[in-house]
Protein backbone atom coordinates (compact mmCIF):
# COMPACT_ATOMS: atom_id res chain seq x y z
CA UNK A 1 0.00 0.00 0.00
CA UNK A 2 2.61 2.16 0.92
CA UNK A 3 4.05 1.58 -2.13
CA UNK A 4 1.00 2.40 -3.81
CA UNK A 5 0.88 5.96 -2.62
CA UNK A 6 4.56 6.58 -3.46
CA UNK A 7 3.82 5.98 -7.17
CA UNK A 8 0.94 7.59 -6.66
CA UNK A 9 2.32 10.63 -5.27
CA UNK A 10 5.03 10.63 -7.71
CA UNK A 11 2.47 10.38 -10.70
CA UNK A 12 0.85 13.51 -9.52
CA UNK A 13 3.71 15.61 -8.81
CA UNK A 14 5.31 15.11 -12.00
CA UNK A 15 1.90 16.34 -13.18
CA UNK A 16 1.77 19.58 -11.23
CA UNK A 17 5.00 20.18 -12.61
CA UNK A 18 5.14 20.16 -15.80
CA UNK A 19 1.65 22.06 -16.13
CA UNK A 20 3.23 24.52 -14.44
CA UNK A 21 6.25 24.61 -15.86
CA UNK A 22 6.00 22.60 -19.59
CA UNK A 23 9.40 20.91 -19.10
CA UNK A 24 9.11 17.14 -18.97
CA UNK A 25 12.57 16.66 -18.71
CA UNK A 26 13.15 18.73 -15.71
CA UNK A 27 10.21 18.29 -13.91
CA UNK A 28 10.72 13.81 -14.18
CA UNK A 29 14.50 14.37 -12.97
CA UNK A 30 13.68 16.98 -10.07
CA UNK A 31 10.64 14.72 -8.88
CA UNK A 32 12.12 11.54 -9.30
CA UNK A 33 15.39 12.71 -7.56
CA UNK A 34 13.92 14.01 -5.03
CA UNK A 35 11.89 11.06 -4.18
CA UNK A 36 14.27 8.63 -3.97
CA UNK A 37 17.12 11.25 -1.70
CA UNK A 38 14.24 11.09 0.51
CA UNK A 39 13.11 7.40 0.62
CA UNK A 40 16.83 6.10 0.88
CA UNK A 41 17.34 8.64 3.92
CA UNK A 42 13.77 7.76 5.34
CA UNK A 43 14.06 4.02 4.87
CA UNK A 44 17.85 2.92 4.14
CA UNK A 45 16.68 1.33 1.47
CA UNK A 46 19.51 -0.96 0.05
CA UNK A 47 19.46 -3.47 -2.88
CA UNK A 48 16.94 -5.79 -3.77
CA UNK A 49 14.53 -2.90 -2.00
CA UNK A 50 15.91 -0.23 -3.77
CA UNK A 51 15.73 -1.85 -7.18
CA UNK A 52 11.86 -2.10 -6.32
CA UNK A 53 11.62 1.61 -5.53
CA UNK A 54 13.39 2.74 -8.67
CA UNK A 55 11.40 0.69 -11.13
CA UNK A 56 8.04 1.44 -8.90
CA UNK A 57 9.46 5.26 -9.42
CA UNK A 58 10.59 4.89 -12.97
CA UNK A 59 6.76 3.81 -13.75
CA UNK A 60 4.85 6.05 -12.13
CA UNK A 61 7.10 9.06 -13.61
CA UNK A 62 5.85 7.62 -17.47
CA UNK A 63 2.49 7.27 -15.88
CA UNK A 64 2.65 10.70 -14.54
CA UNK A 65 3.58 12.11 -18.25
CA UNK A 66 1.48 10.24 -20.16
CA UNK A 67 -1.56 11.48 -18.36
CA UNK A 68 -0.76 14.64 -19.61
CA UNK A 69 -0.01 13.45 -22.99
CA UNK A 70 3.32 14.36 -22.52
CA UNK A 71 6.59 12.92 -24.30
CA UNK A 72 7.50 9.02 -22.95
CA UNK A 73 11.11 9.62 -24.19
CA UNK A 74 12.19 12.64 -22.78
CA UNK A 75 9.94 11.40 -18.94
CA UNK A 76 12.19 8.36 -19.43
CA UNK A 77 15.35 10.35 -20.02
CA UNK A 78 14.23 12.48 -16.69
CA UNK A 79 13.93 9.23 -14.78
CA UNK A 80 17.17 7.73 -15.30
CA UNK A 81 19.09 11.45 -14.59
CA UNK A 82 16.79 11.72 -11.55
CA UNK A 83 17.35 8.21 -10.46
CA UNK A 84 21.34 8.55 -10.64
CA UNK A 85 21.37 12.30 -8.62
CA UNK A 86 19.11 10.96 -6.04
CA UNK A 87 20.51 7.71 -5.24
CA UNK A 88 24.06 9.75 -5.48
CA UNK A 89 25.75 6.55 -6.59
CA UNK A 90 29.10 5.80 -8.64
CA UNK A 91 30.75 3.42 -10.43
CA UNK A 92 28.80 -0.28 -9.88
CA UNK A 93 25.65 0.58 -7.58
CA UNK A 94 25.32 3.73 -10.64
CA UNK A 95 25.29 1.25 -13.34
CA UNK A 96 22.63 -1.19 -11.52
CA UNK A 97 20.71 2.35 -10.89
CA UNK A 98 19.99 2.89 -14.36
CA UNK A 99 19.47 -0.83 -15.20
CA UNK A 100 16.88 -0.97 -12.93
CA UNK A 101 15.51 2.15 -13.80
CA UNK A 102 15.39 1.46 -17.31
CA UNK A 103 13.76 -1.49 -16.84
CA UNK A 104 11.37 0.66 -14.67
CA UNK A 105 10.33 3.51 -17.63
CA UNK A 106 9.80 0.49 -20.59
CA UNK A 107 7.21 -1.45 -18.00
CA UNK A 108 5.74 1.69 -17.21
CA UNK A 109 5.84 2.71 -21.30
CA UNK A 110 3.78 -1.07 -21.47
CA UNK A 111 1.15 0.18 -19.11
CA UNK A 112 0.46 3.17 -20.97
CA UNK A 113 0.15 1.36 -24.32
CA UNK A 114 3.19 3.58 -25.01
CA UNK A 115 5.74 2.97 -27.47
CA UNK A 116 8.58 0.65 -25.76
CA UNK A 117 11.50 1.89 -28.53
CA UNK A 118 10.46 5.52 -27.23
CA UNK A 119 11.18 4.61 -23.58
CA UNK A 120 14.41 2.62 -24.19
CA UNK A 121 15.51 5.32 -26.57
CA UNK A 122 14.71 7.95 -23.77
CA UNK A 123 16.53 5.72 -20.93
CA UNK A 124 19.80 5.25 -23.09
CA UNK A 125 19.98 9.12 -23.75
CA UNK A 126 19.55 9.59 -19.95
CA UNK A 127 22.04 6.89 -18.77
CA UNK A 128 24.59 8.78 -21.29
CA UNK A 129 23.75 12.69 -20.53
CA UNK A 130 23.67 11.13 -15.87
CA UNK A 131 26.78 9.16 -17.03
CA UNK A 132 28.47 12.13 -17.96
CA UNK A 133 27.57 13.96 -14.95
CA UNK A 134 29.09 11.61 -12.91
CA UNK A 135 31.97 10.42 -14.51
CA UNK A 136 30.68 6.83 -15.08
CA UNK A 137 32.07 4.98 -18.40
CA UNK A 138 29.39 5.66 -21.34
CA UNK A 139 29.46 2.02 -22.64
CA UNK A 140 28.80 1.00 -18.87
CA UNK A 141 25.89 3.36 -18.67
CA UNK A 142 24.49 2.89 -22.04
CA UNK A 143 24.95 -1.06 -21.52
CA UNK A 144 23.02 -1.10 -18.60
CA UNK A 145 20.16 1.05 -20.07
CA UNK A 146 20.02 -1.54 -22.70
CA UNK A 147 20.24 -4.22 -20.41
CA UNK A 148 17.42 -3.06 -18.20
CA UNK A 149 14.82 -1.57 -21.44
CA UNK A 150 15.49 -5.48 -23.01
CA UNK A 151 15.68 -7.60 -19.98
CA UNK A 152 11.96 -5.71 -19.22
CA UNK A 153 11.16 -5.81 -23.07
CA UNK A 154 11.37 -10.02 -23.13
CA UNK A 155 9.42 -10.20 -19.78
CA UNK A 156 6.39 -8.05 -21.19
CA UNK A 157 6.52 -9.95 -24.46
CA UNK A 158 6.66 -13.23 -23.30
CA UNK A 159 3.63 -12.55 -21.22
CA UNK A 160 1.81 -12.19 -24.15
CA UNK A 161 2.54 -15.70 -25.14
CA UNK A 162 3.95 -15.13 -28.25
CA UNK A 163 6.69 -17.00 -30.00
CA UNK A 164 10.92 -16.09 -29.56
CA UNK A 165 10.86 -15.06 -32.42
CA UNK A 166 8.40 -12.24 -31.20
CA UNK A 167 11.01 -11.29 -28.53
CA UNK A 168 13.63 -11.10 -30.80
CA UNK A 169 11.72 -8.96 -33.01
CA UNK A 170 10.78 -6.35 -30.36
CA UNK A 171 14.30 -6.39 -29.01
CA UNK A 172 15.55 -5.57 -32.57
CA UNK A 173 13.01 -2.34 -32.60
CA UNK A 174 13.57 -1.26 -29.28
CA UNK A 175 17.62 -1.45 -30.62
CA UNK A 176 16.71 0.46 -33.50
CA UNK A 177 14.93 3.12 -31.97
CA UNK A 178 17.93 3.15 -29.13
CA UNK A 179 20.78 3.71 -31.71
CA UNK A 180 18.74 6.48 -32.96
CA UNK A 181 18.84 8.13 -29.86
CA UNK A 182 22.58 7.91 -28.97
CA UNK A 183 23.52 9.77 -32.43
CA UNK A 184 20.66 12.48 -31.21
CA UNK A 185 22.89 13.08 -28.50
CA UNK A 186 25.91 13.49 -30.13
CA UNK A 187 27.55 10.41 -28.34
CA UNK A 188 29.46 7.42 -30.16
CA UNK A 189 27.87 5.08 -32.38
CA UNK A 190 30.48 2.80 -31.64
CA UNK A 191 30.62 2.70 -28.70
CA UNK A 192 26.89 2.52 -27.81
CA UNK A 193 26.44 -0.19 -30.03
CA UNK A 194 29.03 -1.94 -28.10
CA UNK A 195 27.05 -1.29 -25.12
CA UNK A 196 24.03 -1.86 -27.03
CA UNK A 197 25.30 -5.65 -27.18
CA UNK A 198 26.76 -6.38 -24.56
CA UNK A 199 23.40 -4.74 -22.99
CA UNK A 200 21.51 -7.42 -25.25
CA UNK A 201 23.37 -10.20 -24.19
CA UNK A 202 22.96 -9.73 -20.34
CA UNK A 203 19.55 -8.63 -20.53
CA UNK A 204 17.33 -11.86 -22.29
CA UNK A 205 19.87 -14.14 -20.62
CA UNK A 206 20.32 -16.20 -23.65
CA UNK A 207 22.45 -18.90 -24.61
CA UNK A 208 23.98 -21.17 -27.61
CA UNK A 209 22.19 -20.78 -30.87
CA UNK A 210 19.71 -18.46 -29.51
CA UNK A 211 22.18 -15.96 -28.24
CA UNK A 212 23.96 -16.24 -31.98
CA UNK A 213 20.50 -15.26 -33.48
CA UNK A 214 19.90 -11.99 -30.92
CA UNK A 215 23.26 -10.59 -31.46
CA UNK A 216 22.73 -11.30 -34.95
CA UNK A 217 19.80 -10.00 -34.94
CA UNK A 218 20.54 -6.63 -32.90
CA UNK A 219 23.87 -5.95 -34.56
CA UNK A 220 21.27 -5.91 -37.67
CA UNK A 221 19.11 -3.12 -35.97
CA UNK A 222 22.28 -1.15 -34.99
CA UNK A 223 22.95 -0.57 -38.89
CA UNK A 224 19.54 0.31 -39.41
CA UNK A 225 19.01 2.47 -36.92
CA UNK A 226 22.63 4.34 -37.28
CA UNK A 227 21.65 4.73 -40.87
CA UNK A 228 18.46 6.22 -40.17
CA UNK A 229 20.03 9.59 -38.62
CA UNK A 230 23.14 9.27 -40.83
CA UNK A 231 25.56 7.97 -38.55
CA UNK A 232 28.53 6.25 -39.53
CA UNK A 233 27.53 3.07 -40.64
CA UNK A 234 31.06 1.26 -40.51
CA UNK A 235 31.72 2.68 -36.78
CA UNK A 236 28.88 0.89 -35.43
CA UNK A 237 28.77 -2.17 -37.04
CA UNK A 238 32.32 -2.81 -35.95
CA UNK A 239 31.39 -1.23 -32.15
CA UNK A 240 28.15 -4.29 -32.25
CA UNK A 241 30.99 -6.52 -33.05
CA UNK A 242 33.21 -5.27 -30.19
CA UNK A 243 30.45 -5.84 -27.83
CA UNK A 244 29.29 -8.89 -28.86
CA UNK A 245 33.06 -10.20 -28.24
CA UNK A 246 33.19 -8.73 -24.70
CA UNK A 247 29.83 -9.95 -23.60
CA UNK A 248 30.80 -13.47 -24.70
CA UNK A 249 33.44 -13.31 -22.92
CA UNK A 250 31.69 -11.96 -19.72
CA UNK A 251 29.07 -14.84 -20.55
CA UNK A 252 31.64 -17.93 -21.23
CA UNK A 253 30.43 -17.93 -24.64
CA UNK A 254 32.47 -18.28 -27.60
CA UNK A 255 34.05 -14.62 -28.95
CA UNK A 256 34.67 -16.01 -32.50
CA UNK A 257 31.31 -17.28 -33.19
CA UNK A 258 29.68 -14.10 -31.06
CA UNK A 259 31.69 -12.35 -33.29
CA UNK A 260 30.86 -13.48 -36.47
CA UNK A 261 27.17 -13.67 -35.83
CA UNK A 262 27.53 -9.63 -34.74
CA UNK A 263 29.64 -9.52 -38.79
CA UNK A 264 27.25 -11.33 -40.23
CA UNK A 265 23.76 -9.44 -39.02
CA UNK A 266 25.37 -5.70 -39.31
CA UNK A 267 26.63 -6.94 -43.42
CA UNK A 268 23.11 -8.49 -44.32
CA UNK A 269 21.55 -5.56 -42.90
CA UNK A 270 23.65 -3.24 -44.36
CA UNK A 271 22.74 -4.98 -47.70
CA UNK A 272 19.22 -4.73 -47.46
CA UNK A 273 20.03 -0.80 -47.11
CA UNK A 274 22.70 -0.70 -50.45
CA UNK A 275 25.44 -1.91 -51.93
CA UNK A 276 27.55 1.39 -50.83
CA UNK A 277 26.13 0.84 -47.13
CA UNK A 278 27.16 -3.07 -47.55
CA UNK A 279 30.78 -2.89 -49.10
CA UNK A 280 31.31 -0.02 -46.28
CA UNK A 281 30.01 -2.50 -43.40
CA UNK A 282 31.87 -5.26 -44.65
CA UNK A 283 35.53 -3.46 -44.59
CA UNK A 284 34.80 -1.82 -40.93
CA UNK A 285 34.49 -5.92 -40.14
CA UNK A 286 36.81 -7.91 -41.66
CA UNK A 287 39.80 -9.12 -40.26
CA UNK A 288 40.62 -8.81 -36.58
CA UNK A 289 38.57 -6.95 -33.60
CA UNK A 290 39.45 -6.63 -30.20
CA UNK A 291 42.12 -9.58 -30.73
CA UNK A 292 39.52 -12.10 -32.62
CA UNK A 293 39.35 -12.76 -36.22
CA UNK A 294 36.14 -11.91 -37.65
CA UNK A 295 34.80 -14.57 -40.20
CA UNK A 296 31.46 -13.49 -42.16
CA UNK A 297 29.00 -16.18 -42.84
CA UNK A 298 27.50 -15.12 -46.30
CA UNK A 299 28.71 -17.86 -48.71
CA UNK A 300 27.27 -19.98 -45.94
CA UNK A 301 23.80 -17.88 -45.78
CA UNK A 302 23.63 -18.11 -49.66
CA UNK A 303 24.39 -21.82 -49.86
CA UNK A 304 21.58 -21.94 -47.62
CA UNK A 305 19.07 -20.14 -49.78
CA UNK A 306 20.38 -21.53 -52.80
CA UNK A 307 19.10 -25.00 -51.41
CA UNK A 308 15.67 -23.59 -50.33
CA UNK A 309 15.18 -22.38 -54.04
CA UNK A 310 16.24 -25.24 -55.61
CA UNK A 311 13.69 -27.67 -53.49
CA UNK A 312 10.93 -25.20 -53.97
CA UNK A 313 11.52 -24.98 -57.88
CA UNK A 314 11.58 -29.49 -57.26
CA UNK A 315 8.42 -29.05 -55.70
CA UNK A 316 7.14 -27.39 -58.76
CA UNK A 317 8.08 -30.03 -61.11
CA UNK A 318 6.71 -32.56 -59.13
CA UNK A 319 3.21 -30.61 -59.22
Amino acid sequence: MAQKSMMESVKQEIVSAIKGTGDIVDAVVDTVSGTLTNTIKGSGAVATSLVRVLSETARASIQGVAQVGGDLGAAAKGAIIGALRGTNETSAEAVETIRATAGGVVKGASEVAGNLGTAAKGAVQGAISGAKEIGLDVVQATSAAASGALTATSEIIKGTSKTGASVIQASSDVVRVAVQGIAEVGGDVGSGAKGIIIGVLKGTKQTGSEALETISATAGAVVKGTSEVAGDVGVAAKGAVEGAIAGAKELSMDATKAASAAATGAVKAAGEIGSGVAKQVRNAVTGTIAGVKVVLKEKENKKKINKKIAKRVKRKKMK
